[in-house]
């Protein structure tokens, strides 16, 4: 459902992905995980058509994004890191708006707006202009925005920030849901822990290059291989792979290197 072929994005001397190659299946979650300035929205940009790539290929559904770009952006929905809306429009009015884009009859995107609206709970806001939304009302609405054609690929760049816990855990089981239906879902996320619960696959990307991918028993076997790593979080992988174990010891030596509350004798320091 989709497939990343040697994606590559250069500006000028700085090679922003380099080389990205993965595939997600009908049925999976895939989850895109990196440190801040991996490359990772870059990537999404490309898959979606969004950006242009210096070299490869970005397929979406069996659709090359760059040779039929409204032919792939037909079949997949994006949400991006930062909930950008009309402000001066309600969020019925915005759904409309992308129902007359996505040419779905004016019926159905009506119908699909009273499900959505019902979904994320936002029917009684709905007749409200945008520009009064809280960050995670906007975000609701985008969510809702992408999943307006029912799309049979879905991208999502950090969907869960601004969410409360309840509309996080709805967002998931949604997500889940278009999976388990035979959809593909691509989203990078940086809270390991929904990744760690909610995805099929992950892939680790760093500097722009794709380090690690597979599940996470597979990254286990990777990173941490035999007995100490049979246990270990999807974070214990993530800092062992990226390297971040070295802000541990950083953090240990600085813990390690606090003056003593006591005094010499080993009493306790007079007030």
């Amino acid at each position: 459902m989709i497939e990343a072929i040697n994606l590559t994005k250069r500006y000028g001397s700085l090679t922003a992905v380099d080389n990205l190659s993965l595939v997600v299946k009908p049925g999976e979650i895939f989850g895109f995980l990196g440190p801040n300035g991996a490359g990772k929205t870059t990537s999404i940009k490309m898959l979606v058509g969004l950006l242009s790539p210096t070299s490869g290929r970005a397929v979406v559904d069996g659709i090359d994004v760059a040779e039929d770009p409204v032919g792939a952006k037909r079949v997949l929905g994006y949400v991006p890191d930062t909930p950008e809306v009309y402000e001066r429009l309600t969020a019925r009015e915005l759904l409309r708006f992308v129902g007359d884009l996505r040419r779905l009859p004016p019926v159905e995107t009506e119908n699909r707006i009273e499900e959505l609206m019902a979904l994320f709970e936002l029917t009684d806001r709905q007749d409200e202009l945008l520009g009064g939304y809280s960050h995670g009302m906007r975000q609701k609405v985008c969510i809702a925005a992408a999943l307006l054609a029912r799309p049979k690929v879905l991208f999502l760049d950090e969907p869960t920030v601004g969410l409360d816990p309840r509309s996080a855990r709805l967002v998931k089981d949604v997500l889940r849901t278009i999976a388990d239906d035979g959809g593909a879902v691509f989203v990078s996320t940086h809270v390991l822990e929904i990744a760690e619960r909610m995805c099929d696959r992950v892939g680790i990307i760093q500097n722009g290059v794709l380090i690690a991918q597979g599940t996470v028993a597979e990254l286990r076997s990777k990173a941490l291989p035999g007995v100490e790593g049979a246990d270990a979080s999807l974070e214990d992988l993530f800092l062992k792979l990226t390297g971040g174990e070295e802000y541990r010891e950083l953090i240990s030596h600085l813990s390690s290197d606090r003056p003593s509350s006591e005094g010499p004798s080993g009493g306790a320091r007079a007030g």
